[in-house]
């Protein structure tokens, strides 16, 4: 068995996929589709060892292809994305900033929901409470846990000060923080997340909400199309963009993965962790432990979402000693909710996984493999369920990445299905789980002019606050000929939550 890339860690240990969709040009792409060429692999796909390239890598070509070819489409449009994704927010922000008729232009633009509607009972309940009755509360009224779920997902979207306006002013919770955190992969602070309380003294509900795919972030989508993966013993096969976005990993040294997610149980067992954390006493000595000096800059383990978050539960845990947590997001953020427990089962986090109340996630896209699915469910969701995936109609992105009969993504948890009725279906796997589709194509764009129509009745079927704005009206008539990408926009799962009958 080969070895991994500069660990001394032997490849049944420490296996891992990495499609690298820039390596090869045209050429080699074509070669690899027409004929499934090795060589050609290669230059697109590192691994720990070469039976994965030619093997399991060979099995699912097609779908490593879509993956390269989708990226590299994506990397294409970056820089156009990226300067329409300025000019929509300098133009948004301006009309924000200006009163009178602008304001009025500026409603129209977005959806600018901010209150939360069911869940308004739920914090009436949290605040009159006596410590520790809040959190029966909150298990026995599903549909207000969704609402402050999803009105959390949607607003992880927006800047600190509009974030702990919102918190504070509207939904008059106690804001504790808003953390622009560190991936080391894309070498910026991309990855975004704020925490909440139900109130600031003996608070019973803590709220994380992780922020999503941004519209138009080029590294974003293409995370979603990622197909490179890590394999933990036990444990299953995960994301390898996901781990990244968390702060648990760098696949420019695939060795930072295997230091950041072993066991707690397995930390001494190889001479590199021990000479390293014997090097880190201090505070931060427990967030050092098993880094490699050369791999890791010491930002990413001072500034990466997940060490963040995990200390400060604990800290907020030692304030609010009745209080139990929700993760949630939407879309990417959905993806990093879901991942937030997966490490801590990893780590042996017991204490803060039996003060978990529930992940929900909205749009989220797939985050491992099978027998990932086996071993969270096993965790997470006995005695009752606390992972719910609610997914909108046609929504792309819980979609990706792709799986089929013997791909390896697989979605787990209790999925809530909306249609685009705005009924409820609960279900293993939502309806055409892999999107493309002959026997789908119809029935998507038909679905996709309806949902243009009835935005436009919106305000006038269901109240104002329900009225569409320019902008998710554009993205309807976008979504005629990619009906997912319309569907994956977080005004259908606000409606979804509020408007769904089961």
């Amino acid at each position: 068995m080969a070895m991994a890339r500069g660990t001394g860690i032997q490849g049944e240990d420490f296996r891992y996929l990495i499609v690298r969709p820039y390596k090869g040009g045209i050429w080699d792409v074509l070669k690899y589709s027409l004929r499934g060429d090795i060589e050609c692999g290669s230059k697109f796909l590192e691994s720990s060892d070469q039976g994965v390239v030619g093997g399991e890598a060979a099995d699912h070509r097609w779908i490593i292809l879509v993956s390269i070819v989708a990226r590299r489409i994506i990397h294409f449009l970056g820089k156009p994305m990226e300067l329409t994704g300025y000019g929509v927010d300098f133009f948004l922000n301006l009309l924000s900033q200006n009163g009178s008729l602008f304001g009025l232009f500026y409603n129209l633009l977005r959806d600018e929901r901010m209150d939360l509607s069911q869940a308004k009972n739920l914090v009436g309940d949290l605040h009159n409470s006596t410590p520790g009755e809040g959190i029966k509360n909150v298990e026995l009224d599903d549909r207000a846990t969704m609402d402050l779920c999803m009105m959390a997902s949607k607003l992880a979207y927006e800047n600190a000060e509009v974030v702990r306006n919102v918190v504070v002013h509207h939904w008059k919770m106690h804001f504790v923080d808003f953390y622009d955190c560190w991936d080391d992969y894309q070498k910026k602070k991309s990855t975004q997340v704020f925490l909440l309380c139900d109130k600031p003294k003996d608070a019973t509900l803590i709220l994380i909400s992780f922020r999503g795919t941004e519209p138009f972030d080029a590294d974003d989508w293409s995370t979603d199309f990622d197909y490179s993966w890590y394999e933990i013993p036990i444990l299953g096969k995960l994301h390898m963009g996901f781990l990244e976005a968390l702060g648990v990993g760098n696949r420019e040294d695939a060795a930072s993965f295997h230091y950041h997610l072993q066991k707690r149980s397995t930390k001494h067992s190889y001479p590199e962790a021990a000479e390293v954390e014997s090097s880190n006493e201090g505070p931060h000595s427990e967030r050092s432990a098993g880094i490699d000096k050369k791999g890791i800059p010491p930002e990413m383990v001072e500034m990466s979402a997940y060490y963040m978050v995990r200390e400060k539960l604990k800290t907020l845990f030692e304030e609010h000693k009745n209080a139990k947590y929700i993760v949630t997001g939407h879309s990417l953020g959905g993806a990093l909710a879901i991942l937030f427990p997966i490490v801590l089962v990893l780590h042996e986090e017991t204490n803060l996984l039996q003060k978990l109340l529930g992940v929900y996630t909205f749009g989220q896209p797939r985050v491992g493999n099978k027998q990932l699915g086996r071993f969270m469910e096993a965790h997470i969701n006995h005695p009752v369920p606390k992972y719910f995936r609610v997914v909108y109609c046609n929504d792309l992105v819980p979609r990706l990445p792709y799986d089929d009969k013997t791909f390896l993504y697989k979605h787990f948890g209790v999925c809530l299905y909306y249609n685009s009725c705005y009924i409820e279906q609960k279900m293993d796997e939502e309806p055409n789980k892999n999107y493309f589709g002959i026997t789908h194509m119809i029935p998507e764009h038909l679905i996709a002019i309806w949902e243009l129509i009835r935005s436009l009745t919106m305000g006038y079927i269901h109240g104002p606050e329900y009225k569409e704005g320019w902008f998710s009206i554009f993205l309807r008539v976008l979504g005629l000929s990619m009906p997912g990408i319309a569907a994956h926009c977080s005004v259908n799962y606000v409606n979804s939550v509020r408007l769904g009958k089961s």
